[in-house]
């Protein structure tokens, strides 16, 4: 850490201090009464007395210089809306483009206009527009650093094309922002262009790329007076209709039919509770037009994250949003809260006889949530979650009887957030606290927490104009449950208290509840060319968030530099450069290094519109405490790996894209991984959009766990070779007929194969030499039934079977696919056609042959679900 503080201290000490550019201000006008026919083509006569800007600056790629196509706006108002006009000259009128989207994903020529009607100079609302008349609008909050696309206001654009270039006309309710009721306004507000095929943003505001902050570099906007904040209040019931068809099973009632129909109604509803804060209510919602989550085979010991798709957990999501970590990497997934743990898979599965079947629920049913978000006029960031899930009951049937056992209490979740600016926006402070309540009538779930609380609060400061920034925060974390449900959290893999090397952890089975904290330092400079960034964050071996949270660790101690240049302006053969740089060390917390290494990664676009990106790692030896599943830490050689990629001009009906990454162990042969990806695109008609991504992997690993089993008062730790691949492409039609009518189609097929070979087990986990740390079976040692799939093994050589288990290898084979009509029919009001389809084999064979393997994925029966939604938007 001494190397840490004086590197700071040099850069403070020979820090340049960067000129802040005047701020400008467009002065509005108030119309009377609005005769303004939103329909792109600006011919009321209010657009010729209203007052015209232009005089636009060059952000990207050559900042500070004149855009090659200027841009021109005006803004008028009355008491109920904004209007805004933008005219996008363009003297290469044939070259503007205009490809057709989905809302929230725009492509092309676009133009946009940022409101900061709160004025704190961290909160925006964004509206653009496409060339092609797609909106797209975003919550922005943290100065730049949260942008939320997912919030979908209701407002209008159109757009037409001239001889001049194209035009752009929008009109924005005031019932969509948030301002004080003041007798004179003053907003912040930008105005951006971007060109594509230049791929060219320019800004009416100038603003200076080295700078750190987004919306506190905005220019101003006033005069307008005398309008009152007005509430949303809006509800939009919804019906589904859905069939389920899939390969009928005689032996099975619950399958018998080969079909299952289903009608479900429910709502949502938007209301306005004052001029800041608007609760968000959903009353059983139905999530089936969302795109099913990726294939995947997970060995490790770490739970996958998924993103959330579900949209009223989407929406608003960033002021929910309590990070433990840092970085945009893997790391930044950890926080207090993670929504897809309301309304997961059920956690129990009942134990069936061999004459009996099971029908468990896919999903907890969530019976409501509600959320109020906001932002106050001084200063107070709300966020505020309350969700109810239902008892889930899985429906058990045999030859003489049928019953109902319950596989998911009544479970409440409620997560509070608050935060406070100060100073400008350069201070924050802020907490959050979560509370997860289950009622556990039933024994069989006495496993669950019965409660699980978390809460923390978290400091920054930025000073300097932003150029430098403190971050602390601490959080703790409190679950409560019975002798068995506290005793599994302590032999978790998160923290394995029972290894009998952690001499400072103790595993106490008396216990009824644990508690954790955890927390992080950060310190950056975040203006300029140059940047860094110091960080330390720990999570004490008791800290448990996965009730409502996300965590991938506990029981670690992480220390990183981050250095990072970059080059802004155009040179040589490039248009931008990002180097970085990055150092760490990982502890436990009986002091033991985990693990050391750093990185070097870069990415660049050439003044070819093409770009490319790489990065070059270093570890030494890796310190893993779950490898061994409750057993001892084992160390594994340290690694050498690089990433390299590329993708072509964006702009073109042809793209391609491919990146590879190889890990190459520092003991030979140990391990080596090999991952390729490909990016096919092609975009025939601006209404059209086909992708192909195709990906490969190939993993061998000489010490993969297989199982461990107990052998005269001790435990074997079985671990093998294995000779692992996995593939995966993925389909993407997107036919876009208007801005609001649109089909998608997404489909995956997915093969992943795992042959284990060499079998051995754990002698010295942590010698010095690699070949120390396991001893081989002999050949005579072990044995294969074929019949029962099962190996066993004859440790000390009396041809007795001394334990067995299962065959380890496996072949799966899964498609999924997922396809959608779209239509918006009127802001707010929305009807989806789904159709999807699941059709999954698998087999022990840990043999990969593609043809064999597709012939039989799709020898199999597929699961199709045919979905109706019906949603209509009353209120405003």
């Amino acid at each position: 850490m001494k190397e840490l503080t004086t590197l700071i201290i040099l850069f403070i000490a020979f820090a340049n201090f960067s000129q802040n550019i005047p701020k400008k201000r467009y002065i509005t006008n108030r119309i009377n009464e609005s005769d303004i026919s939103i329909d792109g083509k600006l011919d009321e006569p209010i657009w010729k007395s209203a007052q015209w800007e232009n005089n636009f600056t060059q952000y990207e790629p050559s900042e500070g210089e004149p855009p090659t196509q200027q841009t021109e706006f005006a803004i008028v108002y009355d008491q109920d809306n904004l209007y805004v006009a933008i005219k996008a000259l363009d003297r290469g009128k044939d070259s503007i483009s205009t490809r057709l989207t989905r809302r929230d994903d725009t492509d092309g020529d676009m133009v946009g206009i940022y409101l900061d009607t709160y004025n704190d100079k961290r909160t925006s609302f964004n509206f653009i527009v496409s060339a092609a008349g797609v909106k797209s609008d975003a919550l922005v909050s943290n100065d730049g650093d949260n942008e939320d696309f997912s919030w979908d206001a209701i407002w209008w654009a159109k757009t037409s094309i001239n001889k001049d270039g194209w035009i752009a006309e929008m009109r924005i309710p005031l019932t969509q922002l948030r301002f004080e009721s003041n007798e004179n306004q003053l907003w912040g507000m930008q105005v951006l262009r971007y060109i594509f095929r230049k791929e060219e943003l320019s800004a009416w505001q100038p603003m200076k790329r080295e700078n750190s902050g987004w919306v506190s570099k905005y220019g101003q906007i006033s005069g307008i007076q005398n309008i009152q904040p007005q509430k949303t209040l809006a509800i939009m019931p919804y019906v589904v209709a859905r069939t389920d068809n899939y390969e009928k099973d005689q032996d099975n009632p619950f399958l018998a039919s080969g079909k299952n129909n289903d009608l479900n109604v429910g709502f949502d509803a938007k209301v306005g509770l004052t001029n800041y804060l608007t609760l968000d209510v959903t009353v059983n919602p139905d999530f089936g037009q969302v795109e099913a989550d990726p294939s995947e085979v997970n060995l490790s010991t770490y739970e996958t994250f998924f993103p959330e798709k579900r949209p009223f957990f989407v929406e608003g999501k960033n002021i929910l949003t309590y990070k433990l970590m840092f970085g945009d990497g893997n790391l930044a997934y950890d926080g207090l809260f993670y929504s897809r743990r309301i309304g997961r898979k059920p956690h129990y599965y009942p134990d069936l006889d061999d004459d009996e079947y099971a029908k468990v629920p896919e999903n907890t049913k969530i019976i409501g949530a509600a959320k109020i978000t906001g932002k106050t006029k001084t200063g107070w960031s709300i966020g505020v979650l309350e969700s109810m899930t239902a008892k889930e009951y899985a429906s058990i049937s045999a030859v003489e009887n049928s019953r109902k056992e319950m596989v998911e209490p009544f479970t409440n979740y409620f997560v509070g957030r608050l935060q406070k600016d100060f100073n400008k926006g350069n201070t924050l402070l802020g907490g959050m606290v979560t509370a997860v309540n289950r009622n556990l009538e039933e024994d069989q779930l006495d496993y669950l927490h019965k409660a699980a609380y978390s809460g923390g609060i978290d400091f920054v400061h930025q000073w300097n104009d932003k150029k430098w920034e403190l971050t602390i925060s601490s959080y703790f974390s409190h679950v409560t449950g019975s002798e068995e449900a506290i005793t599994n959290t302590q032999e978790s893999y998160l923290r394995l208290f029972q290894r009998p090397d952690a001499n400072y952890l103790k595993l106490d089975s008396s216990k009824t509840s644990l508690t954790g904290q955890g927390g992080k330092v950060v310190l950056g400079k975040l203006k300029g060319n140059l940047k860094f960034m110091g960080a330390l964050a720990w999570k004490s071996p008791g800290l448990e968030l996965n009730d409502v949270g996300y965590m991938q660790t506990a029981d670690d101690i992480f220390q990183v530099i981050w250095v990072g240049y970059r080059f802004y302006k155009p040179f040589w053969f490039f248009r931008e450069v990002n180097l970085n740089f990055n150092q760490w060390l990982d502890w436990d917390f009986g002091g033991n290094l985990k693990e050391a290494g750093g990185n070097i990664n870069w990415y660049a676009q050439l003044k070819n519109y093409w770009r490319t990106y790489g990065s070059i790692n270093l570890n030494g030896n890796q310190l893993l405490n779950s490898e061994l599943r409750g057993g001892p830490s084992l160390i594994i050689p340290g690694y050498k790996n690089y990433f390299l990629g590329f993708e072509t001009n964006q702009q073109k009906k042809f793209t391609f894209d491919f990146s590879t990454g190889h890990y190459f162990s520092n003991e030979k042969g140990f391990r080596n991984i090999q991952r390729y990806n490909f990016g096919l695109g092609f975009r025939p008609m601006k209404t059209l959009n086909i992708s192909l991504s195709p990906g490969v992997n190939i993993y061998k690993n000489d010490l993969q766990y297989v199982t461990q089993e107990d052998y005269k008062n001790e435990t074997r730790y079985v671990f093998a070779h294995i000779d692992r691949k996995t593939l995966n492409m993925s389909l993407r039609v997107e036919y876009n007929i208007t801005p609001d009518l649109s089909l998608q189609y997404w489909g995956q097929p997915f093969i992943a194969s795992g042959e284990y070979s060499e079998y051995k087990f754990i002698t010295n986990s942590k010698a010095d030499n690699l070949n120390d740390r396991y001893q081989m079976y002999l050949p005579n040692q072990v044995s294969y039934n074929a019949s029962s799939e099962v190996y066993s093994i004859d440790d000390n050589g009396d041809r007795a079977n001394d334990y067995s288990f299962d065959k380890p290898d496996f072949n799966i084979k899964e498609f999924l696919s997922n396809m959608v009509l779209r239509w918006e029919y009127r802001p707010g009001s929305t009807f989806f056609l789904v159709c999807s389809q699941n059709i999954r084999h698998s087999v022990s064979d840990g043999s990969f042959e593609l043809n064999r393997d597709l012939e039989q994925l799709f020898e199999e029966k597929p699961y199709n679900v045919f979905l109706l939604k019906f949603s209509y938007r009353f209120g405003r």
